[in-house]
Formats: structure tokens, C-alpha cells, sequence
């Protein structure tokens, strides 16, 4: 750390990471809203909330009382300031006694509001929203919104459930579900020249698949733009363009059903479902440009997470899964829906391919090093060019493609926040110079989507039938029965 002196008060200053000074730069600012959806009315005295903010959440890290500085040399760094939690706990406003209807509008204006308004530079990056009015899925919502600087969705997700409680028993922590592999390791029980022989070839792959893979990725983020389509409108400054959330949910059971049908992964399943989807509305919005060259992003953390650490875990030195932004895009290319008989080809012959390929994508980058290359790359931009070359290098990856989905593991049990039952949760990601993104979180059983859409050129509750279309007809392919309702 380094001391700067400013009046008669001596300022520790903690230097920022560079994934924070990426994420905090001229050319990209991203934030992450969180909403907790109450299943009981939120009651208007604020003071049990600001206590929790003050006792909670401020000491979680120390991001949290601090904003982010220019050094002398244009490096940033965090400044602890003291911390006013009234000046970051916003009520809006609404007329009383109206239809669900009309404050789920209402709820859809405020979050693509506050999404759009900027932080306050002189106050810690993050803001509480209550909005107290009933909609179709609650009987309230608390939003949280919080600067991507301040950590990865790992670890906000962290902040976030250390207001959580089990509503069973607020004395046991909360639990969550095991990472699942796509099916039992092969050849485990193969002798050691058996291995080695499969050892050289998957060597020799690695090395092929890290050169091609970095080298499109690398044009992917300084070159080469997805074609424009129904999702892709090529344009600039799509970030500052306002945003519509469409929400929707899935049966965990009924996607782990899909799962052990293919012998894949989750993460599989949801991908290809997505994807699946997105082309779907791609050929209904505009039929000429279905096919074209689209790439989605698949946001992974980096980290060996086998389920979520405690806060206290995190944020010690030296640990395993530390606290921090850590994590990475892997880019791949949509399947391309079967044409019609005798016009062009395609990548698909059925909705599974887009499972299969996802599953590929995967396997593939494990045998690749061009996630570590990429890394280093960045690392080498921002000695030699600084962090603002580096955070445009970052900002062309995802302008220049077309979808990003990202998804968390949530609670298996019941919470409660403050007392009150959370009936559902999901978070979104916004700042991005795309037109869509899709994220996804896991909480008691069901998988909550929230689609992500430029207002004005994506129609997110169209969009949210196809996904739906997708997953009805991977479930008949699958699991060989009628899709739920």
C-alpha cells in the first residue's frame, strides 16, 4: 500500500486490481443489479435496513467504504471515505392501490433507470433500492446494485447472501448444490502405458486448439465483428441505450432430466437452450439473417469452485477462492438452424446439436491454454498501454460479439432477508455494449433467467417464448414425454 497525505489526515490508499481498473475505465463501466423478491409486503420503516447496511454489509470489504482515485502516475486506486448508508438506500415513488400490471411497468422503467444512471464518483459504488409495491412475482423487491470493480458475480453474490438467512433455521448456513461432471471419468482403471499414449494426441490437440483458439479470439476482439442481424445491430454506444429485463424460470429437475439423457452438464444443457432459443427468435424477427455469423460469450470463473465460500473465507490472505474479479469469456459460435431442404447448409440437424456444441466448447478450452494466454495477454496490454487500452481491448470482445450468458449457484433451502421470505432471486449484468445478454441463478429447485434486451430493437417477452420453445422441444427429444407446463 502506499500513504498520500491530503490536508492534515493521513489516507491509506489500496491499489485496484486490474480487472477493477478494467471494469472502472472511461470506455467500460459495468454494474450488477441483484433483485430479492419478497413474498411478503416490504414495510416502510428503514431503519432495521440501514442498521443491516452498517452491521453487514460495510464490513464484508473494504470496497465497500471506499471509492476508486487516480494516482499520480494514472493508476487507480481505493480511497476509505466515510460512508452515509442513507445516502445509498433509495424508495421510489409510485401511485397506491393499482393493478399488478401496472407496477410490473413500473418495476421494468425503474431497473432499466437505474441501470442507465451512473454512480456518484465521490461515494462508494453500490446503491439498495426497496421497491415496496406488489407485481406478478412479489409482494416486493430489494435491488441491489453494485459495481462490477467491486468484485465478480462470485463474490457479490457473496455480499448478497450474507443477508440471507435459512428459513427453517437461521443458525445453519445455507447450502448449496455440487458442481455435476457430465458423466463418469473413462479409463481410470487403464494401465500407464494406455494413458500415455492418449496422453501425446490429446497434447498435440491442446497445442492446435490453443493456437486457433487464441488467434480467433484475438480477431474476434480487434477485428472481426459478428454479422448483424436480429440481435447484432452492429451500432456504437448500445451501452447508453436504455434496457428492458425479462425474467422467466425453469425446473432445475426437469433440465437435470435433459442432463443425465445426454450425459453432459448443466451449464450444457442451459447453453444449448439459450442459444437454441436466440436463433429461434432470430428466424421469427427477420428470416434473412437467421444464419448469420453469431457468437456468444460464456462468462466462466476462473476459480476452482466447488460451492460458495463465507465472505469471512474470502477476503482472507492467500486463499484458494479469494475475493476479487476472476473471470473469463470463452467465445464460441451459434449453431446455425437446419435449412430448408435444398437451400444452403447449416450446423444443425436437430435442437441437440446446440447442446452438443456447448458441451464441445467446453471440453475443448479445458485441452486449450488460450484462456491463460488471453490473461497474459491483457496483463502485457496494461503494462506496456495501460489499463484503459486494456479495458478497450475488453470492450471490443464484447461489442463485436452478439449474446453473453452467465450463470450462479443460488441457495437450496428457503431464505429469509430481514425476516422476510425471499420467494425468488435473479441478477443481471448491464454497461455491456450488446443488445443482449442472459443470466441465469439457481434458488430453491428452479433456475430463474433474466433476459436482458436493448429496448427499442430486441423484444425480450418474444424472445423469452422461443427460449421457452427451445427448452419444450430438447425436453421431448430427451426425456421422450410431454415438456411441463
Amino acid at each position: 500500500m502506499e500513504c498520500y497525505l491530503e490536508g492534515d489526515d493521513e489516507v491509506v490508499l489500496a491499489p485496484a486490481s486490474p480487472c477493477s481498473q478494467y471494469m472502472n475505465s472511461s470506455v467500460l463501466s459495468l454494474s450488477v443489479i441483484g433483485v430479492l423478491e419478497s413474498g411478503v409486503p416490504i414495510e416502510d420503516d428503514d431503519s432495521v435496513i440501514l442498521s443491516e447496511i452498517r452491521d453487514v454489509f460495510l464490513p464484508i470489504n473494504p470496497r465497500f467504504s471506499s471509492i476508486m482515485v487516480a494516482g499520480k502516475n494514472g493508476e487507480k486506486n481505493w480511497k476509505p471515505v466515510k460512508v452515509n448508508p442513507d445516502d445509498h438506500l433509495k424508495v421510489p415513488i409510485f401511485p397506491v392501490g393499482k393493478p399488478l400490471e401496472f407496477y410490473d411497468y413500473c418495476l421494468s422503467e425503474y431497473l432499466t433507470k437505474i441501470a442507465m444512471d451512473p454512480f456518484q464518483e465521490t461515494r462508494p459504488l453500490w446503491e439498495i433500492h426497496i421497491f415496496r409495491y406488489p407485481t406478478s412475482n412479489a409482494a416486493g423487491n430489494c435491488i441491489f446494485k453494485l459495481h462490477h470493480s467491486l468484485g465478480d458475480g462470485y463474490s457479490l453474490m457473496g455480499a448478497l447472501l450474507s443477508f440471507l438467512q435459512r428459513a427453517d433455521n437461521p443458525a445453519l448456513p445455507l447450502t448449496f448444490p455440487r458442481r455435476e461432471g457430465s458423466g463418469k471419468k473413462q479409463g481410470e482403471n487403464s494401465n500407464a502405458v494406455a494413458r500415455a499414449f492418449k496422453a501425446v494426441p490429446r497434447f498435440l490437440s491442446g497445442v492446435v486448439d490453443t493456437v486457433t483458439d487464441f488467434s480467433w479470439s484475438f480477431l474476434k476482439s480487434s477485428l472481426i465483428d459478428d454479422d448483424k442481424t436480429a440481435i447484432h445491430s452492429q451500432d456504437d454506444g448500445v451501452e447508453f441505450r436504455p434496457i428492458s429485463v425479462t425474467t422467466m424460470t425453469l425446473s432445475l429437475y426437469h433440465l437435470k432430466q435433459i442432463k443425465s439423457s445426454l450425459n453432459v452438464t448443466i451449464n450444457d444443457v442451459i447453453s444449448g437452450i439459450v442459444t437454441y432459443g436466440t436463433r429461434l427468435y432470430m428466424q421469427e424477427s427477420e428470416r434473412e439473417t437467421c444464419n448469420g455469423e453469431c457468437t456468444a460469450l460464456v462468462l466462466f470463473n476462473t476459480r476452482a469452485i466447488g460451492g460458495y465460500r463465507s465472505v469471512s473465507e474470502m477476503i482472507k490472505p492467500n486463499v484458494e477462492m479469494p475475493w476479487g474479479n476472476r473471470f473469463t469469456f470463452l467465445p464460441f459460435a451459434l449453431p446455425k438452424l437446419r435449412p430448408p431442404a435444398g437451400t444452403g447448409d447449416g450446423d444443425s440437424s436437430n435442437p441437440l446439436q446446440f447442446i452438443y456444441k456447448a458441451h464441445r466448447m467446453v471440453k475443448r478450452q479445458r485441452n486449450s491454454a488460450s484462456v491463460y494466454l488471453t490473461s497474459q495477454l491483457l496483463e502485457f496490454s496494461r503494462k506496456l498501454r495501460g489499463p484503459e487500452a486494456t479495458a478497450q481491448y475488453i470492450h471490443g470482445t464484447l461489442r463485436n460479439t452478439s449474446v453473453t450468458i452467465t450463470n450462479m449457484i443460488g441457495p437450496i433451502e428457503e431464505t429469509t432477508l430481514i425476516n422476510y421470505p425471499v420467494k425468488g432471486m435473479y441478477f443481471v449484468v448491464v454497461g455491456a455494449p450488446q443488445s443482449l445478454s442472459v443470466t441465469m441463478v439457481s434458488y430453491v429447485g428452479k433456475l430463474r433467467l433474466a433476459i436482458v434486451t436493448e429496448k427499442d430493437f430486441i423484444d425480450g417477452k418474444k424472445l423469452k417464448s422461443c427460449i421457452k420453445s427451445a427448452f419444450d422441444e430438447i425436453f421431448k427429444l430427451t426425456v421422450k414425454s410431454s415438456p411441463p407446463a
